[in-house]
């Protein structure tokens, strides 16, 4: 068993070395488990960390009894389409190589989750989901991987830019006096928009990418697992990036019906401004899901939303909610479809 590395991530990649029979054994069944159990340790641990966790989950207990709790229900069957979207987007990616079902491919996308919490940034979901490729083709999918989720941070970054602008018109209307923020919320403008405008090029000229880089001498075997990225019309990358929006724009929605539960008053302007600015720090500042990220979710989410509400303790429940159900929820859904899964096969 040897590893492979593609940006942050660790990349498994199945039988390049013989394993004995027993042991693959072994790690089939022990690795699932072991997951599990350390998945559920982290979600407990990360909470616990948190200032006044309590009182977000006491508001979360009482949305439960109280009138808005269908926007608490809504919000969770959002994240079922959220998850299915990027099921279809994968699927759509991977077809390039190996035809996978829907199916697989939602169970790819949760197990790739689970594999997220371990990892800065969510860079394990490469390696949860290429689990359910066949070997050989592995490394090929890693690439395609990339393309959708670098369609997921174009629409993060585009949209933060309108956030950024949005709320530096509030704070200018509102506060002109203080030049701090405003620096940094320039600052951080110009970096998004330059992003965004490589992002842009480099996303919808993958074949020119491609074919720039065979012509550098003595990476032939690395250009054959990236090879699959010139089949990748205009068509194709606007379909992917299609299905980014629509996942995104159903982020919003469910920021709007929590802060609703959550007596945030919002305008759905606000949420999106506020959202995309916190989407696009999320995307920018370092974090590991199992030590790092719901803090940071929580500190972004308060210092930008509070510009557009006082009800900090509403800010933090619905981070919380948001939190367990997009990422908490699907993580530990991949857990236990991990603990059915071989994740090494036995050949001659």
């Amino acid at each position: 068993m040897t590893f492979a590395r593609s940006g942050d991530s660790i990349i498994l990649c199945i039988n390049l070395l013989p394993l004995n029979k027993n042991i693959k054994l072994i790690l089939n069944y022990v690795i699932g488990p072991l997951v599990f159990c350390l998945l559920a340790w982290s979600i407990w641990r990360q909470l616990y960390r948190q200032p006044d966790w309590l009182a977000s989950v006491e508001q979360l207990k009482q949305a439960f009894a109280g009138k808005t709790v269908w926007k608490l229900i809504l919000a969770v069957v959002l994240m079922i389409g959220n998850w299915s979207l990027e099921a279809r987007k994968w699927q759509i990616l991977i077809s390039r190589i190996q035809r996978i079902t829907f199916w697989q491919s939602i169970k790819a996308v949760f197990t790739g989750t689970t594999m997220a919490f371990f990892t800065p940034n969510r860079m394990g979901e490469y390696m949860g989901r290429i689990l359910y490729i066949e070997d050989g083709k592995r490394i090929k999918a890693i690439s395609l991987t990339l393309v959708g989720s670098v369609a997921q941070l174009l629409v993060t970054w585009l949209a933060g830019v309108g956030g950024l602008l949005f709320v530096r018109y509030h704070i200018a209307q509102s506060d002109p006096s203080d030049t701090s923020i405003l620096f940094w919320i320039n600052t951080i403008l110009y970096v998004a928009l330059a992003g965004g405008a490589i992002l842009t090029l480099f996303y919808f000229r993958i074949a020119w990418l491609v074919r720039w880089i065979e012509r550098i001498p003595r990476i032939d075997k690395f250009v054959t697992y990236i090879r699959d990225l010139d089949s990748l019309n205009a068509t194709i990358l606007l379909r992917i990036l299609s299905l980014s929006v629509v996942r995104y724009g159903i982020f919003i929605v469910q920021y709007c019906l929590l802060f609703e539960v959550f007596t945030v008053s919002l305008h759905i302007g606000q949420v999106a401004a506020a959202m995309s600015v916190v989407f696009l720090l999320l995307s920018i500042v370092p974090t590991i899901a199992i030590i790092t990220e719901l803090g940071v979710r929580w500190k972004a989410s308060m210092e930008v939303v509070q510009l557009f509400s006082s009800n900090i303790t509403g800010i933090l429940a619905t981070s919380l909610a948001i939190w367990v159900i997009n990422l908490v929820i699907p993580a530990l859904i991949g857990s236990l479809l991990i603990l059915g899964l071989k994740i090494f096969t036995n050949k001659k």
